[in-house]
């Protein structure tokens, strides 16, 4: 069994408000202002629904997962709300940071231990991070693209470092 199949994990096309949100989220002051704000609420609304909802998930209609790293300096456990993309039967994650300067803790996380806990709806898998290829890099962008309109923006924006996309798969 694959990662898609262990998470029951399907992409839906988003109807035309979330596409139009998706597109808006594309600018700059918006996409700032998510980068600061929406962590916290998709935290929140994704414990306080038991795993079924968040905000990002209800506003643009994109699959939201939880991941949770083990802190690379901390140790500490440590989860985030990101949007993981399809590919083959198992996910991406793009380090992206909404197309800011800096690349997220997260990706750093699991550069330092690769092991991780990926959590959808009701179901949790335990996963091993490894980089993409060149290849699936590019692949991956394409994915992001078709399921989440403002990832091409955040690719340009962020042109300046090297966005690391991670493939996560099952821990055997």
């Amino acid at each position: 069994m694959g990662l898609l199949e262990d998470l029951d994990y399907a992409v839906k096309p988003a109807n035309r408000l979330q596409n139009t949100l998706q597109r808006a989220a594309a600018r700059t002051w918006i996409s700032s202002t998510l980068q600061k704000t929406l962590y916290q609420l998709d935290k929140a609304l994704h414990r306080t629904s038991g795993g079924r909802h968040t905000v990002a998930g209800m506003l643009t209609g994109i699959p939201v997962i939880m991941l949770t790293t083990t802190g690379a300096k901390t140790g500490k456990s440590r989860s985030t709300p990101l949007l993981g993309i399809p590919m083959e039967d198992h996910l991406v994650v793009i380090g992206s940071n909404y197309g800011t300067k800096a690349t997220p803790g997260w990706v750093h996380n699991l550069e330092a231990n690769p092991a991780a806990l990926v959590t959808y709806r009701d179901r949790r898998v335990a996963v091993v991070a490894r980089r993409t290829t060149d290849q699936e890099t590019d692949r991956a962008f394409e994915l992001a693209a078709a399921v989440y309109a403002a990832f091409p923006a955040y690719r340009t924006r962020a042109a300046h470092r090297m966005i690391r996309v991670l493939a996560l798969e099952p821990a055997m």
